[in-house]
């Protein structure tokens, strides 16, 4: 919990990553950074996805378009959340020339896209749409 905290406050002060540890050769830390922006990249897809599905299918049922929206939009802003968290973990331990973190959150975040993608397809197949 400890640590956890500690990342959190990284989030907010990234310069203070550089206490610990050396400085690892840039390249690994411009890496860090482009997969940083990677899952960011992922996360503004998922949320723009739940918009869309919100905006753009007004003829679903109501609980199941804000259902799928609503999915969306949560697996984007957790993937945002774990972009930064993964970052902080990742420079914390090239600095202390730890192994990188190993996540299940890939793992995660298919499970939920594909939920998704599951419910989508039922939909399309069912043809929820509202009635007439």
């Amino acid at each position: 919990m400890i640590d956890f905290v500690k990342d959190v406050r990284l989030w907010f002060a990234p310069q203070r990553v550089r206490d610990e540890g050396e400085t690892p050769d840039y390249r690994f830390s411009l890496a860090n950074e482009r997969t940083f922006l990677a899952w960011v990249r992922t996360a503004l897809a998922l949320v723009g996805g739940g918009f869309a599905v919100d905006q753009f299918l007004p003829d679903l049922r109501w609980g199941v378009r804000v259902g799928i929206a609503v999915a969306l939009l949560v697996v984007g802003m957790a993937c945002a959340l774990r972009a930064v968290n993964h970052w902080v973990q990742c420079e914390r331990a090239m600095r202390r020339g730890e192994d990188l973190p190993v996540s299940r959150f890939p793992v995660l975040l298919s499970l939920g896209v594909a939920l998704v993608a599951v419910a989508m397809i039922v939909v399309v197949l069912m043809g929820w749409t509202k009635s007439p």
